[in-house]
């Protein structure tokens, strides 16, 4: 199936090997065979091939080393899946020859836009560190950039690259450390745990201890935060106020107490028990006992971790006392460590409710039971003799009457060595802490200093961005603006309105000197001239008003007639921006310049926001090149009682609405009466918009009456439920439209044609290689089997074996273009689209037309 030249048989066998993966069984075999689709266009099968490949290139070296220009083609794929999945394969290849070209691969991606590459670009680090090590200055260059990342879905990737490559480089977290506390509740569970540990060094590092006796706790203190240099000198004899960034820490990780991960929770109470000050740690209690209703393998972890906590805080845990006793279904190593827990958390005030739980009366008897009938002799004397000492009858002797004297003599009580007395030189949690002995690859907490560091080192300088003058962003904008092909047309319109707005920045200004002017003269002239300047100032404050409108005039004129209502808005909320910069500048001519700008702007906003805007300018509609006959049953005359319905695309444009799809209904009454006041329910359609026909009132029998309706599909191919209706009965039916009937056609020139199509690469573009028959090479064939599957336009072609076709969704308007190149025996159907659902469900359509012999 690999070696067909279908690609949904491809697709097919690359989900059964993977399936083979998922199951565990080995499956390298087929890895010649996989690795010859990895430049397939089909994104489905590249995937599936990368997964493939991620698995077993380490295996396969030599012919992994044979794609690995598609791969690093496939680095530049417009799909971040693609782009992931490609370093993800590259770096899998252990192979040193190709170090330098992982890590030009690596410094890429770590500058991708999208944040998944980026994560992806973090794990490659540490599998290209593990390569070849002298790559660390490179690696910790890459790395500093990626901390700097304010994505949450890189933060816990490149800190486990960090803690992976140069733990001991703190420096690269000073100016990050902030922003990780205060991402760490949205990035992903795994990611929390690593960053979690991280900051549990970094903080025994730049921290003073909390355990004083003589701390301070405020947690709005916030003065040393913002205090000069001389002022954070501290005297040793001041007393002790935590740091905000240490208080900031726990504070940002006292919610994820509630995570449902246990990793997570067990990260937190392990930060807790070495930064918190040591009243504070009660609050991680609740947390950990909840732990224990999980499945045994975390209830060992878990009560591990308790039992060294409890050696040291036996208040924390002894109010949870009793989810520490043993049950039946316990495993042997849970008991053991309950029992332990249970004897660190004894005292003289508890020990009486300990014993109570055990049954010691009961407990002693039945062990004695047992011993009685031993195999061993030496435990049944034993059994004998401790039975007549401490529970006498009728045939014991005098020893009875001194047991308790031998057994309750004064004598030392017993020390207890508990078995985790000495594992609190690990941190909780770790690998290290379980096996107690120190494993590979450990971290070790370093202790508290003595004075804390420099805090000013975590201070991020924030740089303010350069405000150059109105005037320049003005006409930096207005050069963009025209070298943007799709506005050409549109030049002399933005230039008017900003020769508008210097008319009347220049009258403004003139309007002004006339004023003083004529307040200096005032004093001199008469009644006939202060009339004739009141008079004056009328007709220029009128004016004045007529020019503020003319740049909202023109701007509103030439706009389509959609978005008109949108436009008018966007000038109101304008016009309130403009009311704050008045109230904060004075200059006149800076206040008209962002007048211009904002106008332009709201322009520039309306021309993005219509998508079919260029389509209204540049291309034009046409009829239809074919209209096919068939129609489809809306509702047989059994299930309607005697009423039928049939249904057909009339593949015109709807006069009911410019996104409705046009439909015929043809009405029949088989029955023997006649039906009357036929109508489709106004309740009835699920979220499609639907144009009813008028009520038709009496339908005699065995007549028929044909009705015109529209349905607004949304450019999907769901169908529209509604209820036809007659005057007794309501029953359901819908309408399923193809999805060649959801396009109108429209023509374009060739020169057109290629220039959208241009726009439309990428992620945008299906295609698809197919062989045709014979009988469907010549023009007219083609023609007419692509009309016949679509509602789209022939478009004319210089070229002889290359055929266009070319139309828009009715819904959104959005453009489809379609070609066929026919290369003996072969062709290639390509679609491009914005819409890529419809242009994959057209694909197979065409693909299903164009190998299919007959009309």
């Amino acid at each position: 199936m690999l070696e067909s030249n279908k690609e949904s048989l491809k697709l097919e066998a690359m989900k059964r090997i993977v399936g083979l993966i998922a199951k565990g069984k080995n499956a390298s075999e087929l890895f010649p065979a996989v690795v010859k689709n990895v430049a397939s266009k089909n994104i489905e099968l590249k995937k599936l091939v990368y997964v493939y490949l991620v698995r077993y290139a380490e295996e396969q070296q030599d012919l992994a080393l044979l794609s690995i220009s598609t791969f690093q083609r496939a680095l530049k794929d417009p799909n971040q899946l693609i782009r992931a999945s490609a370093l993800r394969v590259l770096s899998s290849i252990r192979v040193p020859i190709i170090v330098p070209i992982m890590m030009l691969a690596i410094k890429e991606a770590a500058t991708d836009l999208s944040p998944y590459v980026r994560k992806t670009a973090a794990h490659a680090i540490q599998k290209l560190y593990s390569l070849d090590p002298d790559q660390k200055e490179h690696l910790i260059e890459v790395i500093e950039k990626l901390l700097k990342d304010k994505s949450t879905l890189v933060a816990g990737s490149v800190v486990m690259a960090f803690e992976e490559v140069c733990p001991d480089r703190i420096d690269l977290i000073h100016k990050n450390y902030r922003k990780l506390c205060n991402l760490l509740v949205d990035v992903e569970e795994w990611g929390q745990v690593v960053i979690i540990h991280m900051l549990t060094r970094y903080a025994r590092t730049q921290f003073v201890s909390p355990w004083r006796e003589d701390a301070m706790f405020d947690e709005n203190n916030e003065k040393a935060f913002y205090d000069s240099e001389e002022e954070r000198k501290v005297e040793q004899t001041r007393p002790y106020i935590m740091d905000p960034d240490h208080r900031l820490l726990l504070r940002n990780t006292k919610p994820l107490l509630q995570s449902r991960n246990t990793a997570v929770v067990m990260a937190i109470s392990q930060l807790y028990w070495h930064l918190a000050p040591k009243h504070e740690l009660s609050i991680i209690t609740k947390s950990l006992v909840r732990l224990l209703r999980s499945h045994r393998e975390v209830q060992y972890i878990v009560l591990q971790n308790i039992a060294t906590m409890s050696i040291q805080r036996k208040g924390m845990f002894e109010p949870f006392m009793k989810s520490f006793y043993v049950r039946s279904t316990d495993a042997t190593h849970i008991k053991t460590l309950k029992l332990e827990i249970l004897t660190n958390l004894a005292n003289e005030a508890n020990i009486s409710t300990i014993l109570r739980e055990f049954q010691t009366k009961l407990l002693t008897q039945y062990i004695l039971n047992l011993g009685k009938y031993d195999q061993n002799y030496d435990i049944r004397d034993r059994t004998r003799f401790i039975r007549q000492l401490i529970v006498p009858n009728e045939k014991s002797g005098a020893l009875s009457k001194y047991a308790r004297r031998i057994l309750m003599a004064p004598k030392p009580a017993p020390v207890l060595q508990s078995a985790f007395k000495d594992r609190d030189r690990f941190q909780l949690g770790t690998l290290s802490h379980t096996l107690n002995s120190q494993a590979s690859g450990y971290l070790e907490l370093s202790d508290w200093p003595a004075v804390a560091p420099d805090q000013s080192v975590r201070n991020v300088e924030v740089v303010e961005p350069v405000r150059l003058p109105c005037i320049f962003i003005l006409f930096y904008f207005l050069k963009i603006m025209l070298k943007m092909s799709y506005i050409y047309k549109l030049k002399w319109l933005v230039l008017t309105c900003i020769c508008v707005h210097v008319e009347s920045v220049s009258e403004s200004e003139s309007e002004e000197n006339s004023d003083d002017s004529n307040k200096s003269s005032s004093s001199q002239s008469g009644k006939s001239s202060s009339e004739s300047d009141s008079e004056k100032k009328k007709k220029t404050l009128k004016n004045k008003k007529l020019q503020q409108q003319k740049p909202d005039i023109l701007i509103i004129t030439y706009l389509p007639p959609q978005i008109m209502q949108k436009t008018l808005l966007l000038i109101i909320m304008t016009k309130y921006i403009l009311i704050h910069i008045v109230l904060s500048i004075s200059t006149q001519f800076f206040v008209n310049c962002m007048c211009s700008l904002l106008h332009l702007c709201v322009f520039l906003a309306c021309q993005f926001d219509a998508v079919s805007w260029h389509v209204h300018v540049s291309l034009q509609a046409s009829s239809p090149v074919f209209v096919p006959e068939t129609s489809h049953e809306l509702l047989h005359r059994m299930t309607g009682k005697g009423l039928s319905a049939q249904y057909r695309f009339t593949r015109q444009p709807c006069i009911y609405g410019n996104s409705m799809v046009s439909l015929q209904l043809t009405l029949s009454n088989s029955s023997d009466q006649a039906l009357e006041n036929i109508h489709i329910s106004e309740k009835s359609s699920t979220g499609q918009n639907i144009h009813r026909f008028n009520a038709i009132e009496r339908l005699e029998p065995q007549a028929s009456v044909t009705v015109s309706m529209g349905v607004d599909f949304n450019d999907s191919t769901q169908a529209a439920n509604f209820q036809l209706c007659t005057k007794e009965d309501e029953f359901s039916v819908s309408i399923q439209p193809a999805v060649g009937e959801l396009l109108l056609p429209i023509t374009m020139s060739e020169a057109d044609f290629t220039k959208e199509q241009g726009k439309l690469m990428g992620m945008n573009e299906s295609s698809a290689t197919i062989t045709m028959t014979p009988e469907n090479v010549s023009s007219q064939s083609v023609n007419r089997k692509v009309v016949s599957v679509a509602n789209i336009g022939v478009i004319p072609s210089s070229q002889e074996n290359i055929y266009r076709f070319a139309g828009k969704t009715v819904s959104s308007g959005s453009l489809v273009l379609v070609s066929v190149a026919l290369k003996d025996p072969d062709a290639v159907i390509t679609i491009n689209t914005e819409k890529t659902v419809i242009g994959s469900m057209l694909l197979r359509q065409f693909k299903t037309a164009l190998t299919n012999s007959g009309p």
